[in-house]
């Protein structure tokens, strides 16, 4: 290979770091896994680039781009492991932070607990400034308050400040002002603006937001200069692009100026390579099925386009409970978390109930059955029982499992307190994860006005092709595609992503009163904002998609719904604008207000470069008339007993022949299990599997 033109993908987990290295010219492709290092991610990348380059047979030096997406940044705001940061308020305001909503999001329980700020109230400031709501002064900003509150934060040691001035999204000289005196007098600390990282209505939800950003920029940025190093030293060029929440890809230094972005770019990264997959083979309207090593995530997929939503909560108080978190104003990917990954650990309650995370194994020490030291029963260890995964054969036999460890973990921990069997503790252990993923998703369907049942599953992460048929099962769904390289899926969609940036703004405007030349320039604003983003990415704005949409509502209602935007300049933008959002409005609430004021609140423009093009062939597929690899005892639980199941070597399928369950099909980086009443055929590269009407499990 004379010239660089390999492009890697790398999405670190909270259990293994996945890498895929792809030749954009051949279309072949090669997949990496390796343990994630908590203490210092980039070493586990790159230790995964030197094996994925070993296996393909080239030097890293080949590699030409790299497409990242990390969990440090959410798992920086959940384990509160970012920066000492400080939090700049206008007068009168400094605790926003504490006093949130001021709503309960569980109003039953008399000793709930909120969700704490991530900068307490002792450093949190005030300066002596007021906007009014149209963005005009009302006081003028005072330099003296300002050098006071800079004093103070000086004294407690901050590393990161985060500024939000009322309605600075309107007009943000103050908070200009603002870091023109920080840069002054701490020239070493990070500054985040709120009219910069999200100029939005929603005072509360601003200031977490700018918080957020401030208070995890220093350790993503000295992340990302670890791991600029070590490429370097490996020869491959700096100028990373990251992934974003919303599915789109960033330059390094547009995530650093913006890392809230980032919070859930993994899962992000899946959803794309499930849209791909379902579009393989025909399926326009699919479930995603994440399930990795330490959480399980759900994605409905409409028409082949996964829905976004402009808000995303972390770090919650309680898992399933929308409003114990940190919202954050960040556009991303409409997800939900449904269950626990494969580390997840197992324990019986105080109700003698068997219950499954949300504490994780995580891989360091990992699943009892992983040998480096963990004692404690998790999913992995349950199906290692039950047949479902093989002890010689995990990641493609490289990585040996422990059996009798595993056992042993649950013999302890469950069994012995139930007075159930191991196998029978195991099954408990994998029903009630099913289930309560099942569940979780089917409600989920239900909030979005969604029949899943109509839905084919798109199962991806290590453990998912493992539980999905079993998961589809309880949710009425026949038909579930594992796709080449599912565990390794996040990483692939990377690669398949586009470069993009969205900007918003919120400008409140009565729809009746606004022309199309008002619209037209409000988003031409926007849209050289999002060009200059994707500029640094290398994307050419002659070829780049702008993609226009505000969220409208009905004068007087506190929520806005998002609906995209007529061409302002093509005549009765008003009134278009109007039609498309009662569309919209009564596929959501079957109804419309016809004589409803209708304003448009937040803007938003997102620029997107042209989508890579990629092959969903599995690495060095050899296609064999031998692909069966032998038997293995699976539990069923039909029977609840062990019946002999055939195995196959995922590489080795032939396109067209059918596989009857009991089976499994292994590859490297995960296993399917098909159940016994159910067919499974390669189609596109990917493994489809058809169940009966009732469905089944193994």
């Amino acid at each position: 290979m004379s010239a660089a033109r390999l492009r890697l993908g790398v999405d670190i987990g909270g259990t293994f770091t996945d890498l895929v290295l792809a030749d954009p010219e051949t279309g072949a492709q090669w997949n990496g896994k390796v343990l994630t290092t908590p203490a210092d991610p980039s070493e586990g990348v790159l230790t995964g680039i030197r094996e994925v380059t070993a296996l393909a047979g080239v030097a890293p030096a080949a590699i030409a781009q790299v497409i990242h997406g990390t969990t440090l940044v959410a798992n920086a705001i959940i384990e509160r492991k970012g920066v000492r940061t400080g939090f700049v308020a206008t007068a009168g305001f400094r605790d926003v932070l504490v006093m949130a909503r001021e709503w309960r999001w569980d109003i039953y329980d008399l000793n709930i607990t909120l969700a704490p700020p991530l900068v307490p109230r002792s450093r949190s400031v005030e300066v002596t400034e007021r906007l009014a709501a149209d963005g005009s002064v009302l006081t003028p900003f005072d330099p003296a308050s300002a050098e006071a509150a800079v004093r103070a934060l000086a004294a407690s040691g901050v590393e990161a400040v985060a500024v939000t001035f009322l309605h600075a999204f309107r007009n943000p000289a103050h908070e200009q002002a603002m870091a023109a005196i920080l840069a002054r007098h701490l020239p070493d600390t990070a500054v985040s603006l709120s009219s910069e990282v999200a100029p939005a209505l929603g005072e509360y939800e601003r200031a977490t937001t700018t918080v957020a950003n401030a208070y995890v920029q220093p350790v993503f940025r000295r992340y990302l200069a670890r791991l600029a190093e070590g490429l370097r030293a490996m020869g491959i060029p700096s100028g990373l692009l990251l992934m974003q929440s919303d599915g789109g890809t960033i330059h390094q230094a547009a995530a650093i100026r913006h890392p809230v972005r980032l919070a859930q770019s993994g899962p992000a990264g899946g959803a794309q390579a499930t849209a791909l997959a379902g579009a393989a083979v025909g399926a326009r309207d699919v479930l995603a099925f994440d399930m990795g090593g330490t959480t399980a995530k759900a994605c409905l997929i409409p028409d082949g386009e996964p829905a976004r939503s402009p808000v995303l909560e972390v770090a919650r108080i309680a898992r399933f409970r929308p409003g114990s978190g940190l919202p954050l104003l960040v556009s991303a990917i409409d997800m939900i978390e449904i269950g626990a990954g494969g580390g997840s650990i197992a324990r019986v309650n105080a109700l003698g109930m068997i219950e499954v995370g949300p504490e994780s194994a995580s891989a360091d020490p990992g699943p009892a059955c992983y040998g480096r030291g963990g004692t404690q029963p998790t999913v992995t260890d349950a199906d290692l029982l039950l047949g479902h995964l093989d002890a010689a054969s995990f990641l493609g036999g490289t990585m040996r499992l422990d059996r009798a460890a595993a056992e042993a973990a649950i013999r302890r921990a469950v069994a012995e307190p139930l007075g159930l069997t191991a196998t029978e503790a195991a099954l408990g252990i994998r029903a009630t994860v099913d289930e309560s993923m099942a569940q979780a998703a089917s409600i989920h369907a239900i909030e979005k006005g969604v029949r899943v049942a109509d839905y084919a599953m798109v199962a991806i992460g290590g453990a998912g092709p493992v539980h999905a048929c079993d998961v589809a099962r309880r949710l009425g769904m026949r038909r579930v595609i594992c796709p080449a390289g599912a565990g390794v899926a996040s990483a692939f969609g990377f690669l398949a992503s586009p470069a993009a940036f969205a900007a918003a703004r919120t400008r409140i405007v009565p729809l009746p009163g606004m022309t199309g030349d008002e619209a037209a320039a409000m988003l031409d604003a926007l849209a050289a904002e999002a060009l200059g983003n994707l500029a640094e990415a290398g994307v050419d704005r002659s070829v780049a998609v702008l993609e226009c949409s505000a969220e409208l509502r009905y004068r007087g209602q506190g929520h806005a719904i998002e609906v995209t935007l007529p061409d302002p300049r093509a005549g009765s933008w008003a009134a278009r604008t109007r039609a498309a959002f009662e569309t919209r409005y009564r596929t959501l609430y079957d109804r419309i207000e016809p004589a409803g004021e209708v304003e448009c609140v937040t803007w938003r423009v997102v620029a997107r470069g042209p989508r890579p093009t990629m092959h969903a062939a599995p690495v060095a597929a050899t296609p064999s008339a031998s692909a069966a690899k032998g038997t293995r005892p699976v539990f069923c639980t039909r029977t609840r007993a062990f019946r002999d199941a055939a195995v196959y070597d995922r590489y080795r399928l032939v396109p067209g022949l059918r596989i009857a369950g009991p089976a499994v099909v292994e590859e490297r980086e995960s296993t399917a299990v098909v159940p016994a009443d159910a067919t499974a055929w390669t189609e596109a590269g990917h493994l489809v599997i058809e169940c009966a009407d009732e469905g089944g499990t193994t």
